[in-house]
């Protein structure tokens, strides 16, 4: 349980900082995650707001978070009818999110909350995002900081956008930023990479890292596939969202191109030259690149049309809320 404090029951007017904290599991870590964000947020002198994402916690998380939403008006929780993933977590408070900033970080406490003052000063100087950098990084090396640098490394080449840490939950982003951005997949820790195509100023600060005291990680060396995968993904969406003909159908025309070079050549050699043409493997080879270039093409078109759906469709959430506290 905890403890009685004199707070405010409701929020008055807008926050200045929206601070969403995706939960799963973590009744031991929400009490110390309670205390530390409230001192350091207080200390700020400016109207906040917490939005406490419950991703679906099997443990007594969502009945803490509902004593929380009740002493204390400027936590607001969202609770999710099942686990959607922490991705799913930061859609949710973004799509909420009322401040003007916007702070992403852990409920485990590995980050520290008196961070914020410093990632916000930096972004108030007139960056859009600010990303906090785990430089030292209290985590077991071999499967958690050395796949983290392996990772971090690719996706700085693939995107242009060079971090340190994309892995850090604690950043600071400007609303209308985040509020442009669909997330799915694991794409919430590509979001600077992703707000690159909007031109944004991004910043990086070293923070502290601590061990984590309360609960289990929630996170193994098996998703690094799934970082992978999304990061092709998002290679794509910044380079050709928007005109997928471009990459699927110039690799057709070089394909088709190919196979119909070839094809000319063995219809060359067997009308003048009368050589036989059924032994010859080219043969196979130039029919297989005509049709993989035939193929491609139709992709780009299909890409196209899916394009043109998705820009003036409506999209779903990823997640199904089962409800939700403190929501104006």
């Amino acid at each position: 349980m905890l403890a009685q404090t004199n707070l405010p029951q409701v929020a008055h007017g807008a926050p200045y900082l929206s601070v969403v904290v995706p939960i799963y599991n973590e009744e031991e870590s929400i009490p110390h995650l309670y205390t530390r964000l409230q001192e350091a947020l207080d200390e700020l002198a400016k109207p906040y707001e917490v939005l406490a994402i419950d991703d679906g916690s099997r443990d007594q998380s969502f009945h803490l978070l509902r004593e929380l939403a009740q002493q204390d008006g400027r936590w607001r929780v969202v609770r999710f009818r099942r686990n959607f993933g922490q991705t799913a977590g930061f859609a949710a408070g973004f799509a909420r999110a009322r401040g003007e900033w916007v702070v992403t970080i852990d409920a485990d406490l590995q980050n520290d909350p008196r961070d914020i003052r410093m990632l916000l000063a930096k972004a108030e100087e007139g960056f859009d995002v600010v990303s906090g950098w785990r430089a030292k990084r209290q985590d077991p090396f071999l499967n958690r900081r050395l796949p983290s640098q392996l990772a971090n490394g690719l996706i700085s080449w693939a995107t242009g956008v060079r971090l340190h840490d994309y892995g850090c939950s604690l950043k600071v982003y400007r609303a209308a930023v985040v509020k442009q951005i669909e997330l799915y997949g694991e794409l919430h820790r590509f979001i600077p990479a992703i707000a690159s195509w909007q031109g944004v100023e991004v910043a990086e600060l070293p923070v502290n890292h601590e061990a984590r005291k309360y609960g289990t990680s929630k996170y193994g060396i098996g998703r690094t596939t799934r970082v992978v995968l999304d990061l092709i993904t998002v290679r794509f969406l910044l380079s050709y969202s928007t005109r997928p003909m471009q990459v699927f159908g110039a690799v057709g025309l070089l394909f088709s191109g190919l196979g119909g070079a070839l094809l000319a050549y063995l219809a060359y050699i067997r009308l003048f030259m009368g050589s036989p043409l059924a032994d010859r493997p080219l043969l196979l080879l130039a029919v297989l690149l005509v049709v993989l270039g035939v193929q491609l093409l139709g992709m780009g078109l299909l890409g196209e049309l899916v394009t043109r759906v998705y820009y003036e469709g409506r999209q779903r959430p990823i997640y199904v809320v089962r409800e939700e506290l403190n929501i104006e």
